[in-house]
Protein backbone atom coordinates (compact mmCIF):
# COMPACT_ATOMS: atom_id res chain seq x y z
CA UNK A 1 0.00 0.00 0.00
CA UNK A 2 1.46 3.68 -0.67
CA UNK A 3 0.71 6.06 1.34
CA UNK A 4 0.75 9.67 1.41
CA UNK A 5 0.22 11.54 4.71
CA UNK A 6 -0.51 15.12 4.76
CA UNK A 7 0.72 17.78 7.69
CA UNK A 8 4.08 18.53 9.69
CA UNK A 9 3.87 18.60 13.17
CA UNK A 10 4.56 16.09 15.90
CA UNK A 11 0.90 14.05 14.96
CA UNK A 12 2.05 13.79 11.52
CA UNK A 13 5.44 11.86 13.31
CA UNK A 14 3.60 9.70 15.08
CA UNK A 15 1.31 8.94 12.37
CA UNK A 16 4.29 8.64 10.04
CA UNK A 17 5.99 6.60 12.67
CA UNK A 18 2.87 4.09 13.47
CA UNK A 19 2.31 3.57 9.00
CA UNK A 20 5.92 3.00 8.48
CA UNK A 21 5.44 0.27 10.91
CA UNK A 22 2.91 -1.18 9.15
CA UNK A 23 3.82 -4.21 6.98
CA UNK A 24 1.87 -3.47 4.50
CA UNK A 25 2.86 0.06 3.71
CA UNK A 26 5.38 -0.34 0.84
CA UNK A 27 6.05 3.49 0.29
CA UNK A 28 5.23 6.11 2.35
CA UNK A 29 5.43 9.88 1.55
CA UNK A 30 4.95 12.89 3.09
CA UNK A 31 3.97 16.62 2.44
CA UNK A 32 5.20 18.57 3.46
CA UNK A 33 6.67 16.77 6.17
CA UNK A 34 9.54 17.81 8.75
CA UNK A 35 13.33 16.59 9.31
CA UNK A 36 11.90 14.04 11.93
CA UNK A 37 9.40 12.33 9.59
CA UNK A 38 11.92 12.73 6.52
CA UNK A 39 13.95 9.85 8.71
CA UNK A 40 10.82 7.12 7.81
CA UNK A 41 8.87 8.78 4.78
CA UNK A 42 9.94 10.77 1.20
CA UNK A 43 8.96 14.44 2.06
CA UNK A 44 7.51 16.45 -0.72
CA UNK A 45 7.50 20.02 -0.68
CA UNK A 46 3.56 21.58 -0.51
CA UNK A 47 1.39 24.44 0.17
CA UNK A 48 -1.55 23.03 2.75
CA UNK A 49 -3.63 25.32 0.82
CA UNK A 50 -2.99 24.72 -2.55
CA UNK A 51 -5.68 21.66 -2.57
CA UNK A 52 -5.35 21.18 -6.27
CA UNK A 53 -1.52 20.53 -5.87
CA UNK A 54 -2.10 18.55 -2.95
CA UNK A 55 -4.55 16.55 -5.19
CA UNK A 56 -1.86 16.19 -7.94
CA UNK A 57 0.78 14.77 -6.16
CA UNK A 58 -1.42 12.38 -4.65
CA UNK A 59 -2.13 10.83 -8.34
CA UNK A 60 1.90 11.42 -8.58
CA UNK A 61 2.69 8.98 -5.99
CA UNK A 62 -0.43 7.07 -6.97
CA UNK A 63 -1.47 7.15 -3.33
CA UNK A 64 -3.73 4.30 -2.03
CA UNK A 65 -4.53 5.97 0.42
CA UNK A 66 -4.25 9.47 1.55
CA UNK A 67 -4.03 10.34 5.66
CA UNK A 68 -5.03 14.06 6.37
CA UNK A 69 -3.59 15.25 9.38
CA UNK A 70 -4.26 19.14 9.75
CA UNK A 71 -7.64 20.52 10.31
CA UNK A 72 -7.12 23.26 7.85
CA UNK A 73 -7.16 21.38 4.67
CA UNK A 74 -10.43 19.23 5.51
CA UNK A 75 -11.95 22.40 6.81
CA UNK A 76 -11.34 23.75 2.93
CA UNK A 77 -12.23 20.61 1.36
CA UNK A 78 -9.06 18.80 0.55
CA UNK A 79 -10.91 15.15 1.15
CA UNK A 80 -13.50 16.04 -1.31
CA UNK A 81 -10.95 17.12 -3.88
CA UNK A 82 -8.91 14.14 -3.46
CA UNK A 83 -12.25 11.48 -3.44
CA UNK A 84 -13.05 13.25 -7.06
CA UNK A 85 -10.02 11.56 -8.60
CA UNK A 86 -10.68 8.09 -6.65
CA UNK A 87 -8.65 8.34 -3.99
CA UNK A 88 -9.28 6.66 -0.30
CA UNK A 89 -8.86 9.65 1.95
CA UNK A 90 -8.59 9.33 5.57
CA UNK A 91 -10.43 12.55 6.77
CA UNK A 92 -14.10 14.20 6.27
CA UNK A 93 -15.65 15.88 3.60
CA UNK A 94 -15.80 19.91 3.81
CA UNK A 95 -19.57 19.93 4.83
CA UNK A 96 -18.71 17.24 7.57
CA UNK A 97 -15.34 19.16 8.73
CA UNK A 98 -17.66 21.88 9.57
CA UNK A 99 -17.45 20.10 12.98
CA UNK A 100 -14.51 21.55 13.99
CA UNK A 101 -14.38 24.60 11.31
CA UNK A 102 -17.47 25.89 13.14
CA UNK A 103 -18.20 26.23 16.97
CA UNK A 104 -21.92 27.27 16.10
CA UNK A 105 -22.59 24.48 13.89
CA UNK A 106 -20.95 22.17 16.41
CA UNK A 107 -23.67 23.16 19.15
CA UNK A 108 -26.40 22.84 16.28
CA UNK A 109 -25.81 19.71 15.45
CA UNK A 110 -25.42 18.52 19.28
CA UNK A 111 -28.62 20.33 20.02
CA UNK A 112 -30.73 17.49 17.30
CA UNK A 113 -28.85 15.17 18.64
CA UNK A 114 -29.72 15.22 22.19
CA UNK A 115 -25.65 14.83 23.06
CA UNK A 116 -24.84 16.34 26.46
CA UNK A 117 -22.68 19.53 26.16
CA UNK A 118 -22.27 22.46 27.92
CA UNK A 119 -24.97 25.19 27.54
CA UNK A 120 -24.25 28.18 24.85
CA UNK A 121 -25.01 31.06 22.79
CA UNK A 122 -23.64 32.37 19.65
CA UNK A 123 -22.53 36.07 19.85
CA UNK A 124 -21.43 38.37 17.40
CA UNK A 125 -22.15 41.65 19.14
CA UNK A 126 -21.15 43.32 22.82
CA UNK A 127 -24.04 43.68 23.85
CA UNK A 128 -24.73 40.00 22.97
CA UNK A 129 -21.55 38.44 24.73
CA UNK A 130 -22.23 40.90 27.83
CA UNK A 131 -25.64 39.33 28.31
CA UNK A 132 -24.36 36.18 27.69
CA UNK A 133 -21.65 36.20 30.48
CA UNK A 134 -23.99 37.50 32.78
CA UNK A 135 -26.40 34.76 31.75
CA UNK A 136 -23.64 32.23 32.22
CA UNK A 137 -21.36 33.60 35.21
CA UNK A 138 -17.79 32.69 36.25
CA UNK A 139 -15.57 31.44 35.17
CA UNK A 140 -16.06 32.65 31.30
CA UNK A 141 -16.02 30.71 28.20
CA UNK A 142 -15.50 32.15 25.29
CA UNK A 143 -14.85 30.06 22.42
CA UNK A 144 -13.98 31.91 18.61
CA UNK A 145 -16.27 30.11 16.17
CA UNK A 146 -13.92 29.54 13.68
CA UNK A 147 -10.68 28.04 13.56
CA UNK A 148 -7.94 29.31 15.92
CA UNK A 149 -5.12 26.70 16.47
CA UNK A 150 -6.36 25.52 19.47
CA UNK A 151 -5.55 28.88 20.74
CA UNK A 152 -9.29 30.06 20.51
CA UNK A 153 -10.78 29.60 23.86
CA UNK A 154 -10.26 31.43 26.58
CA UNK A 155 -11.53 30.34 30.51
CA UNK A 156 -11.16 33.46 32.86
CA UNK A 157 -12.73 34.52 35.74
CA UNK A 158 -11.98 37.82 34.63
CA UNK A 159 -14.66 39.80 32.91
CA UNK A 160 -13.01 41.82 31.21
CA UNK A 161 -10.33 39.18 29.81
CA UNK A 162 -13.63 37.47 28.05
CA UNK A 163 -14.78 40.42 26.57
CA UNK A 164 -11.31 41.63 25.02
CA UNK A 165 -11.27 37.93 23.67
CA UNK A 166 -14.62 37.99 22.08
CA UNK A 167 -13.89 41.21 20.59
CA UNK A 168 -10.83 40.03 18.28
CA UNK A 169 -12.65 37.32 17.63
CA UNK A 170 -15.69 38.76 16.45
CA UNK A 171 -18.13 35.57 16.34
CA UNK A 172 -17.80 33.68 19.55
CA UNK A 173 -19.82 30.58 21.42
CA UNK A 174 -20.28 31.89 24.87
CA UNK A 175 -20.55 28.99 27.22
CA UNK A 176 -21.10 27.56 30.85
CA UNK A 177 -18.30 26.05 32.39
CA UNK A 178 -18.03 22.52 32.83
CA UNK A 179 -16.33 21.25 36.18
CA UNK A 180 -14.69 18.39 36.22
CA UNK A 181 -11.37 16.65 34.49
CA UNK A 182 -11.27 16.87 30.28
CA UNK A 183 -10.49 13.71 28.20
CA UNK A 184 -9.84 13.35 24.94
CA UNK A 185 -11.84 10.22 22.82
CA UNK A 186 -10.29 9.48 19.41
CA UNK A 187 -12.82 7.27 17.33
CA UNK A 188 -12.20 6.21 13.88
CA UNK A 189 -15.43 5.95 11.37
CA UNK A 190 -16.60 5.46 8.44
CA UNK A 191 -19.38 7.62 8.96
CA UNK A 192 -21.33 3.96 10.47
CA UNK A 193 -19.24 1.94 12.65
CA UNK A 194 -17.31 3.74 15.07
CA UNK A 195 -14.00 2.24 16.36
CA UNK A 196 -12.83 3.84 19.90
CA UNK A 197 -9.06 4.09 20.53
CA UNK A 198 -7.95 4.57 24.22
CA UNK A 199 -8.99 8.14 25.74
CA UNK A 200 -6.08 10.61 26.64
CA UNK A 201 -5.26 13.60 28.84
CA UNK A 202 -3.61 16.67 27.24
CA UNK A 203 -2.66 20.11 28.83
CA UNK A 204 -3.75 23.22 27.47
CA UNK A 205 -2.03 25.96 29.59
CA UNK A 206 1.56 26.71 29.18
CA UNK A 207 2.52 26.22 33.14
CA UNK A 208 2.55 24.18 35.69
CA UNK A 209 -0.68 23.84 37.59
CA UNK A 210 -2.54 24.79 34.63
CA UNK A 211 -1.66 28.46 34.55
CA UNK A 212 -1.03 31.17 32.06
CA UNK A 213 -2.23 30.85 28.58
CA UNK A 214 -3.83 28.29 26.50
CA UNK A 215 -0.87 27.14 23.89
CA UNK A 216 -1.74 23.82 21.17
CA UNK A 217 -0.84 21.40 23.88
CA UNK A 218 2.20 21.25 26.51
CA UNK A 219 2.06 17.17 26.95
CA UNK A 220 -0.31 14.32 27.17
CA UNK A 221 -0.83 10.71 28.57
CA UNK A 222 -2.88 7.43 28.04
CA UNK A 223 -4.35 5.83 29.33
CA UNK A 224 -6.45 7.36 32.17
CA UNK A 225 -6.28 5.30 35.85
CA UNK A 226 -8.75 7.42 37.09
CA UNK A 227 -11.45 6.92 33.72
CA UNK A 228 -14.56 4.51 35.24
CA UNK A 229 -14.41 1.28 33.01
CA UNK A 230 -17.42 2.25 31.37
CA UNK A 231 -16.48 5.88 29.98
CA UNK A 232 -16.16 4.94 26.35
CA UNK A 233 -18.92 2.80 26.34
CA UNK A 234 -20.90 5.81 27.63
CA UNK A 235 -19.57 8.12 25.38
CA UNK A 236 -20.26 5.93 22.19
CA UNK A 237 -24.04 5.89 23.60
CA UNK A 238 -24.59 9.16 24.27
CA UNK A 239 -22.10 11.42 21.99
CA UNK A 240 -20.46 9.17 19.51
CA UNK A 241 -23.48 7.45 17.75
CA UNK A 242 -25.92 10.24 17.82
CA UNK A 243 -23.69 12.81 16.49
CA UNK A 244 -22.93 10.32 13.44
CA UNK A 245 -26.04 9.83 12.67
CA UNK A 246 -27.31 13.00 12.60
CA UNK A 247 -24.89 14.27 10.36
CA UNK A 248 -25.63 11.37 8.17
CA UNK A 249 -29.31 12.53 8.56
CA UNK A 250 -28.23 15.83 7.63
CA UNK A 251 -26.76 14.83 4.36
CA UNK A 252 -22.63 14.88 5.42
CA UNK A 253 -21.76 11.62 6.76
CA UNK A 254 -18.48 12.14 8.51
CA UNK A 255 -15.79 9.42 7.84
CA UNK A 256 -12.27 9.59 9.52
CA UNK A 257 -10.95 10.71 12.90
CA UNK A 258 -13.81 12.45 15.26
CA UNK A 259 -11.92 13.75 18.31
CA UNK A 260 -14.30 14.28 21.30
CA UNK A 261 -13.00 16.64 23.74
CA UNK A 262 -15.04 15.93 27.21
CA UNK A 263 -15.42 17.03 30.80
CA UNK A 264 -16.24 14.03 33.11
CA UNK A 265 -18.93 16.04 35.32
CA UNK A 266 -20.80 15.02 38.04
CA UNK A 267 -23.59 14.68 35.50
CA UNK A 268 -21.65 12.12 33.27
CA UNK A 269 -19.48 13.36 30.31
CA UNK A 270 -20.55 16.49 28.53
CA UNK A 271 -18.65 17.45 25.18
CA UNK A 272 -16.39 20.77 25.38
CA UNK A 273 -15.49 20.23 21.91
CA UNK A 274 -15.02 18.22 18.42
CA UNK A 275 -12.18 18.03 15.87
CA UNK A 276 -12.30 16.55 13.17
CA UNK A 277 -8.86 14.98 13.04
CA UNK A 278 -5.95 13.73 15.24
CA UNK A 279 -5.59 15.61 18.07
CA UNK A 280 -1.99 17.00 19.09
CA UNK A 281 -0.13 15.72 21.58
CA UNK A 282 -2.59 13.09 22.21
CA UNK A 283 -1.98 11.43 19.03
CA UNK A 284 1.72 11.15 20.32
CA UNK A 285 0.52 8.78 23.13
CA UNK A 286 -2.31 7.06 21.57
CA UNK A 287 -0.43 5.36 19.06
CA UNK A 288 2.59 4.49 20.75
CA UNK A 289 0.00 1.72 22.25
CA UNK A 290 -1.54 0.37 19.62
CA UNK A 291 -0.13 -2.68 18.48
CA UNK A 292 -2.61 -3.27 15.44
CA UNK A 293 -1.36 -1.91 12.02
CA UNK A 294 -2.41 1.44 11.95
CA UNK A 295 -2.98 1.52 7.78
CA UNK A 296 -4.76 -1.11 7.41
CA UNK A 297 -7.26 0.29 10.09
CA UNK A 298 -7.21 3.96 8.48
CA UNK A 299 -7.99 2.08 4.97
CA UNK A 300 -10.95 0.69 6.36
CA UNK A 301 -12.78 3.39 7.60
CA UNK A 302 -11.92 5.47 4.27
CA UNK A 303 -13.62 2.83 2.03
CA UNK A 304 -16.04 1.86 4.32
CA UNK A 305 -15.29 -1.13 5.54
CA UNK A 306 -14.57 -0.66 9.30
CA UNK A 307 -17.51 -2.77 10.27
CA UNK A 308 -14.73 -5.99 8.21
CA UNK A 309 -11.85 -4.88 10.24
CA UNK A 310 -10.49 -7.28 13.56
CA UNK A 311 -11.17 -5.91 16.82
CA UNK A 312 -8.16 -3.44 17.69
CA UNK A 313 -5.15 -4.94 19.51
CA UNK A 314 -3.07 -2.76 21.86
CA UNK A 315 0.28 -2.86 23.98
CA UNK A 316 0.19 -2.77 27.53
CA UNK A 317 0.92 -0.54 29.76
CA UNK A 318 1.21 3.55 29.46
CA UNK A 319 2.58 6.68 27.05
CA UNK A 320 3.51 10.05 28.30
CA UNK A 321 4.78 12.90 25.86
CA UNK A 322 6.24 16.34 26.80
CA UNK A 323 6.26 18.70 24.48
CA UNK A 324 9.62 20.97 24.15
CA UNK A 325 8.50 24.80 23.23
CA UNK A 326 10.54 27.26 22.13
CA UNK A 327 11.12 31.05 23.79
CA UNK A 328 8.40 33.39 23.39
CA UNK A 329 5.30 30.28 23.33
CA UNK A 330 2.70 30.69 23.02
CA UNK A 331 3.12 34.37 22.21
CA UNK A 332 5.44 35.03 19.76
CA UNK A 333 7.78 31.88 19.73
CA UNK A 334 11.55 32.30 19.27
CA UNK A 335 12.66 30.39 16.01
CA UNK A 336 16.14 29.46 14.19
CA UNK A 337 17.73 28.12 17.72
CA UNK A 338 20.28 25.06 17.23
CA UNK A 339 18.83 22.06 18.62
CA UNK A 340 20.76 18.77 20.08
CA UNK A 341 19.24 15.60 21.35
CA UNK A 342 16.25 15.50 18.73
CA UNK A 343 17.70 11.77 17.48
CA UNK A 344 17.02 10.42 20.41
CA UNK A 345 14.27 7.30 20.25
CA UNK A 346 11.10 8.43 21.12
CA UNK A 347 11.52 12.18 20.38
CA UNK A 348 9.18 13.67 17.55
CA UNK A 349 9.65 16.99 16.03
CA UNK A 350 6.75 19.01 16.10
CA UNK A 351 8.35 22.50 14.55
CA UNK A 352 12.05 21.47 13.23
CA UNK A 353 13.79 22.13 10.23
CA UNK A 354 17.51 21.63 8.71
CA UNK A 355 19.44 24.41 7.68
CA UNK A 356 22.95 23.72 6.24
CA UNK A 357 22.31 20.57 7.66
CA UNK A 358 21.92 21.72 11.08
CA UNK A 359 18.35 21.27 13.12
CA UNK A 360 16.70 24.71 14.22
CA UNK A 361 13.92 25.34 15.68
CA UNK A 362 10.98 26.73 13.56
CA UNK A 363 7.79 26.96 15.25
CA UNK A 364 6.26 27.55 18.83
CA UNK A 365 6.21 23.20 20.14
CA UNK A 366 9.31 22.13 18.92
CA UNK A 367 9.77 18.81 20.35
CA UNK A 368 7.71 16.27 21.60
CA UNK A 369 9.24 13.85 23.99
CA UNK A 370 7.12 10.68 24.28
CA UNK A 371 7.92 7.30 26.07
CA UNK A 372 6.04 4.31 27.07
CA UNK A 373 6.41 2.37 30.27
CA UNK A 374 5.08 -0.70 32.14
CA UNK A 375 2.85 1.75 34.06
CA UNK A 376 2.15 5.87 34.05
CA UNK A 377 4.81 6.28 36.81
CA UNK A 378 7.47 4.17 34.38
CA UNK A 379 6.38 6.29 31.32
CA UNK A 380 6.53 9.49 32.80
CA UNK A 381 10.06 9.12 34.23
CA UNK A 382 11.21 7.78 30.60
CA UNK A 383 9.51 10.49 29.10
CA UNK A 384 11.43 13.02 31.52
CA UNK A 385 14.79 11.27 30.89
CA UNK A 386 14.34 12.22 26.89
CA UNK A 387 13.73 15.87 28.15
CA UNK A 388 16.67 16.30 29.80
CA UNK A 389 18.74 14.91 26.90
CA UNK A 390 17.56 17.81 24.61
CA UNK A 391 19.08 21.18 24.33
CA UNK A 392 17.67 24.36 22.50
CA UNK A 393 18.40 27.22 24.08
CA UNK A 394 15.25 29.24 26.23
CA UNK A 395 13.39 26.12 25.78
CA UNK A 396 10.43 25.89 28.23
CA UNK A 397 8.60 22.48 29.14
CA UNK A 398 5.74 21.69 31.63
CA UNK A 399 7.20 19.90 34.60
CA UNK A 400 3.95 18.21 35.86
CA UNK A 401 2.59 16.44 32.86
CA UNK A 402 0.69 13.09 34.15
CA UNK A 403 1.75 14.15 37.54
CA UNK A 404 -2.02 14.56 39.24
CA UNK A 405 -2.87 11.21 37.58
CA UNK A 406 0.42 9.35 39.10
CA UNK A 407 -0.54 10.82 42.60
CA UNK A 408 -3.82 9.59 42.51
CA UNK A 409 -5.37 13.13 42.59
CA UNK A 410 -7.98 13.44 39.81
CA UNK A 411 -11.26 13.41 40.86
CA UNK A 412 -14.64 12.95 39.19
CA UNK A 413 -17.34 15.49 40.61
CA UNK A 414 -20.38 13.69 42.58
Amino acid sequence: MRVLLIGSGGREHALATALAADPAVTELHCAPGNPGIGAVARLHPADLGDLDGLASLAVEVTADLVVVGPEVPLVAGVADVLRAKGIAVFGPSKAAARLEGSKDFAKSVMAAAGVPTARSRTCTEPAEVAAALDEFGPPYVVKNDGLAAGKGVVVSTERVTALRHAAECGRVVVEEYLAGPEMSLFVVTDGTTAVPLPPAQDFKRIGDGDTGPNTGGMGAYAPLPWAPPSLVDDVLATVVRPTLGELRRLGTPFAGLLYVGLAITADGPKVIEFNCRFGDPETEVVLPLLETPLAGLLHAAATGRLADHPPLRWRPGAAVTVVVAAAGYPGTPRTGDPISGADLAGVLHCGTRAVDGALVSSGGRVLACTATGPTLPDARAAAYALVDGVRLAGSQHRTDIALAAVEGRIRIPR
